[in-house]
C-alpha cells in the first residue's frame, strides 16, 4: 500500500492518481485550448474537494504529527513526492518557470490552492505561520560573519551593526531595490540576523544610494515588484508572493516564535525603522505597515498600485486601509494614487517628515529614544498594539484567501496584458 492510500484512503487515492495523469496530459498541450483549460478547472475543483476532507490529514503527516517544522516550499516539494497529482512535482514547475508569463500553464495555482486549505484550519495554519517566522536556514553562517566582522552582505541587502543598532540597507542597486525571489530571501536572511543578534536592540530599514543613471548617487527605499520578472514568468508563487508574506514580512511585524506556540506565547521581537529616501512602491510601502517608525524625506512618495499591476498586495490593502481609511486605500490599491510624505495622508504613514540632509540624524535619534524605556517595555507595547490591531487569527484568514487569489491573479491572462500596458518594453531593463 502506497502512502496516499494509507494516509488518504482508497478514493483519495484514485482521485489523485487521475490528477497525476492529468499533470502528465498537460505537460503535452499549450495554454488557451480548450482542451488544456478543461483539464485545469477540473483540476482545480478535484483538489479544492479533496482538501477539504484531507488537507489537515496531509499536513499532520508531512510534519509527523505537528513536531516538525517545514518551511513552505519545501512543504509542498514533499507533498508533491508524498502524494503525487496534489501539487506539481519540482521537474513540472522548473518547467513552469521557465516559460514566458503568457505561455504558463498555470499549474502554481494548485500550490494556492494547497497553502489557502492549510492556512484556514488554526491548527495547521498557525503552525504553519510559526514554521515560516523560524529563523531561516541560511541565517546562522550570516550571524556569524555579522559578530565576527561587524557587517554581513548577503548580496542585494547588507546588514551593519552600529552601537545597539542593526541597519539592514537594501542594494540592488540598478533596479532600484525592485524585489524577486532572491531579494526577498536575502532580505529574510538580514531580517533574522537582526533578531538573532543579543547585541542588537533595534532595526533600521533603508536603501543604498543608487548606481541606475535617472537615480544615481541618490538613496531610494523600494520600487515594489520586478516588473519584468514578473512580466517574464520570472516571479514564483510559493519562493516570492506567499513566503515573502509569511517569512520576512511577518518576521518584522511578529519576530521568531519561542517556546510554546500561539499569538500570545513569547516571541523574539525587536522594534523596527523604516527610512524612506525617494520612494516606498508596492511591496517597499508594505513593509512601512509593519515597523513601529516611519522617517520619510519630505519629497517621498507611497504607492501600492495592486490593480494597475493585476495582483494582490499581500496584506498590505487591510493595513493601509487601517492607517489611512477605507476609501483613501481603496483610491492608492485601485487607481494608483501616490501619498506624498508630506501631506496629511502621508503623515499618517510617516511618523516623521525630515528634510534629505536631516534623515541620518533623525535615524538616529529615533533609535535612541526607542530605548529609554527598557526593550521589555517597547516590546511589550509593541505585542499589545499588534493583538489589538491584527490578531494572529485574522492574519491567518487574510493569507487563507491570499494564497488562492494571488494564485489565480498571477494565472490570469488580463496580467500580461496590464503590465504590459503600464510597463512597456521600451521600459523594461535589457
Amino acid at each position: 500500500m502506497n502512502t496516499t492510500n494509507r494516509v488518504l484512503g482508497d478514493r483519495a487515492a484514485t482521485t489523485l492518481r487521475a490528477l497525476s495523469d492529468d499533470y502528465d496530459t498537460l505537460a503535452r498541450l499549450e495554454r488557451g485550448r480548450p482542451d488544456t483549460e478543461t483539464l485545469l478547472a477540473r483540476g482545480r475543483e478535484l483538489r479544492e474537494e479533496l482538501l477539504d476532507r484531507h488537507a489537515s490529514t496531509i499536513y499532520h503527516d508531512i510534519t509527523d504529527g505537528l513536531t516538525t517544522s517545514v518551511r513552505l516550499a519545501e512543504l509542498l516539494r514533499v507533498a508533491a513526492g508524498r502524494f503525487p497529482g496534489l501539487v506539481p512535482s519540482a521537474a513540472a514547475l522548473t518547467r513552469e518557470h521557465a516559460r514566458n508569463r503568457r505561455d504558463k500553464l498555470g499549474i502554481e495555482v494548485d500550490q494556492g490552492i494547497l497553502v489557502a486549505h492549510l492556512l484556514a484550519d488554526p491548527v495547521t495554519g498557525e503552525h504553519l505561520m510559526d514554521a515560516m517566522t523560524l529563523p531561516h536556514p541560511r541565517a546562522t553562517a550570516a550571524l556569524d560573519r555579522l559578530r565576527r566582522t561587524g557587517s554581513a552582505d548577503l548580496g542585494p541587502v547588507r546588514v551593519d551593526r552600529a552601537g545597539r543598532v542593526g541597519h539592514v540597507t537594501l542594494q540592488n542597486l540598478q533596479a532600484l531595490n525592485a524585489e524577486d525571489a532572491a531579494t526577498t530571501e536575502a532580505l529574510e536572511i538580514a531580517v533574522d540576523v537582526v533578531l538573532l543578534d543579543d547585541e542588537i536592540d533595534i532595526g533600521v530599514l533603508r536603501g543604498a544610494r543608487m548606481t541606475h543613471p535617472r537615480w544615481a548617487g541618490r538613496r531610494v527605499f523600494g520600487s515594489g515588484i520586478n516588473l519584468t520578472r514578473l512580466h517574464d514568468g520570472g516571479i514564483p508563487l510559493v519562493e516570492f508572493f506567499l513566503e515573502r508574506e509569511l517569512g520576512v514580512v511577518s518576521k518584522i511585524q511578529r519576530g521568531h516564535p519561542l517556546g510554546a506556540r500561539g499569538s500570545t506565547g513569547p516571541r523574539r521581537e525587536k522594534p523596527w525603522i523604516a527610512a524612506v529616501d525617494s520612494f516606498a512602491i508596492g511591496g517597499a510601502c508594505q513593509f512601512l505597515l509593519v515597523v513601529d517608525h516611519v522617517i520619510a524625506e519630505a519629497d517621498a512618495y507611497f504607492s501600492l498600485p495592486a490593480t494597475r499591476e493585476g495582483i494582490v498586495p499581500g496584506c498590505g490593502g487591510g493595513r493601509l486601509a487601517r492607517a489611512i481609511g477605507e476609501q483613501r486605500a481603496k483610491r492608492v490599491v485601485f487607481f494608483g494614487d501616490r501619498i506624498p510624505a508630506a501631506t496629511s495622508d502621508g503623515r499618517r504613514l510617516a511618523g516623521e517628515v525630515v528634510a534629505a540632509e536631516d534623515m541620518a540624524e533623525r535615524i538616529d535619534a529615533a533609535a535612541a529614544h526607542l530605548t529609554l524605556a527598557g526593550m521589555q517595555s517597547v516590546r511589550a507595547n509593541r505585542r499589545a498594539l499588534r493583538l489589538a490591531t491584527e490578531p494572529l487569527a485574522t492574519f491567518r484568514q487574510v493569507m487563507s484567501a491570499y494564497a488562492r487569489d494571488q494564485a489565480y491573479c498571477a494565472d490570469d491572462p488580463a496580467l500580461v496584458t496590464n503590465l504590459e500596458r503600464v510597463w512597456p518594453a521600451a521600459r523594461r531593463p535589457a
